[in-house]
């Protein structure tokens, strides 16, 4: 079987969440509009509201790490999603989906490693 060919590198934006529910749609929406050919995950880490509901109706990809700890939400994303491009955010909006596109220009343009 041939395998895909990509013009575009793949871009996984990773969102670690707990109890987010009031935030996590709007962020999502952002990031889907900010970076149209994105993937959007959110690692649901034992949210007791409507986190995960809330992400998925927005459009993103939920997975639940019943693990509790940002660290084991992190280590979890990084060990399950290959992707070119990592972009990881906060779901309460602390950081602005707006900002990507920059920061994904400098890391290609500045052959860096992070941004």
């Amino acid at each position: 079987m041939p395998h895909e060919v990509r013009n575009e590198p793949a871009i996984a934006v990773l969102l670690p969440c707990y109890n987010e529910e009031l935030t996590i749609g709007e962020v999502v929406r952002r990031f889907r509009e900010t970076l149209s050919s994105a993937t959007i995950y959110v690692y649901d880490n034992n949210s007791k509201d409507l986190t995960a509901l809330r992400a998925r109706a927005a459009g993103a990809v939920v997975v639940r790490e019943p693990r509790q700890g940002k660290g084991n939400v992190v280590r979890r994303m990084f060990a399950d999603i290959d992707a070119d491009i990592y972009v990881m955010a906060d779901g309460d909006g602390t950081y602005a989906p707006e900002d990507a596109p920059e920061l994904i220009n400098t890391l290609l343009t500045e052959r860096s490693d992070m941004v």
